[in-house]
C-alpha cells in the first residue's frame, strides 16, 4: 500500500507499507533548502511520530542532487538574519538556527531514519543528515562541510553530531578546508555506511528499512535509539546502567518481550503489538526529568 501527504510543495512524502520516504523535491535548484522546506520537514517528522505504520524514515533528494545547501537566492545577506528583520544575535531564544531546529526534531524522533544521499550534499544538505542514524550514498555523491569557504560556522548542531560520528580530527579537517570530498572518502571517513550505484540506491535503503520493520519491536527500536545517541553525552557508563534497567525491567514485562520469545520458541515471524505512540514505559522520556535514579 501506497499512501502520500498531498500538501508540501518543497518536499514529498511517501509511505510504502512500513516505510515512509521523504523526498527533497526542487530538483530544478538542487534541493536548495529554503524556510518552506524547513517548516515541512519539521511537518514530516511530527506525522512519522504520530503514525504507527511508520516504522522507519527515508530521506532521499529528487534529480540529481541531495541537497545543495542553502539557498543562495537572496545574495551577499543569505545569511544575515538581520536584515531579514531578525533580533539581534545575542538573543539566543529568537535567534534559533533552522538547519539545529530540524536536526534536534530528528534527534527525537521514535523512528529509525536513514539518508539515502543521491548527489551532492554540501552545508545543510550534509549537517541535516548528521542526526539520522544511517547514511547510504550513491558512488557519484559528494559532501562539503563548506562553511569557513563561505565566512560563516557549521550549524545544525554539527559541532555536537558530527565529532561523535567521525571523531574529531576528521570533523575538523573536513570543517577546516572547507572542500567537497567525494563519496569514497566519506565512506574511508566514516560519514557514511556504504556506496551504491546511483540507480540501486533508494531501493538498497528500502531494503534495509524493511528488514528492521518487519523484525523488530517499534517500543525496543524507539527506546534503543534514544539510548544509545542520549549516551553519547554521559559522563559515566552508570548513567547508561541506570536508563538500562529501567528500560529491560519495563519491556521485560511487555507484550512484545512475550511476544519476541514465543514467535522464536515457535520458529515464526515476530508479530510485535506494542505501539509507540501509546505503549512507550512510563519513564519515557527519562531525559526530561530533574533527575532519574
Amino acid at each position: 500500500m501506497v499512501s502520500a501527504a498531498p500538501d508540501y510543495t518543497q518536499i514529498a512524502y511517501e509511505v510504502r507499507g512500513p516505510v515512509l520516504t521523504l523526498t527533497l523535491d526542487r530538483p530544478e535548484k538542487l534541493n536548495a533548502f529554503t524556510p518552506t522546506m524547513f517548516h515541512e520537514l519539521l511537518d514530516a517528522f511530527d506525522r512519522a511520530d504520530a503514525d504507527d505504520d511508520v516504522r522507519v524514515v527515508i530521506v532521499t533528494g529528487r534529480g540529481r542532487a541531495f541537497c545543495a545547501g542553502a539557498d543562495l537566492s537572496m545574495g551577499a545577506e543569505t545569511f544575515d538574519d538581520a536584515a531579514h528583520g531578525a533580533a539581534p544575535a545575542h538573543d539566543v531564544a529568537a535567534h534559533r538556527d533552522e538547519g539545529g531546529r530540524l536536526t534536534l526534531r530528528i534527534f527525537q524522533c521514535t523512528k529509525p531514519v536513514l539518508a539515502a544521499i543521491n548527489g551532492p550534499a554540501v552545508g545543510i544538505g550534509i549537517t541535516m543528515t548528521l542526526a539520522m542514524d544511517l547514511r547510504l550514498a550513491a558512488e557519484d555523491a559528494r559532501m562539503g562541510f563548506v562553511f569557513a569557504r563561505r565566512g560563516i560556522v557549521p550549524e545544525a548542531a554539527s559541532s555536537w553530531f558530527l565529532p561523535r560520528v567521525v571523531g574529531i580530527s576528521q570533523a575538523l579537517e573536513w570543517c577546516y578546508s572547507g572542500r567537497v570530498f567525494p563519496a569514497t572518502e566519506a565512506l574511508a571517513g566514516g560519514l557514511v555506511r556504504s556506496l551504491h550505484p546511483a540507480d540501486d540506491l533508494l531501493a538498497d535503503a528500502r531494503t534495509l528499512a524493511t528488514e528492521i520493520a518487519e523484525s523488530t519491536s517499534a517500543l525496543s527500536v524507539a527506546l534503543t535509539r534514544q539510548m544509545m545517541w542520549r549516551m553519547l553525552g554521559a559522563e559515566h557508563p552508570m548513567e547508561a546502567h541506570r536508563v538500562d534497567s529501567r528500560a529491560i525491567n519495563a519491556m521485560g514485562r511487555s507484550a512484545d518481550a512475550r511476544e519476541g520469545v514465543v514467535s522464536f520458541l515457535e520458529k515464526r515471524p515476530p508479530a510485535f503489538p506494542g505501539r509507540v505512540s501509546r505503549d512507550l514505559p512510563d519513564f519515557y522520556p527519562w531525559w526530561d526529568e530533574p533527575r532519574y535514579e
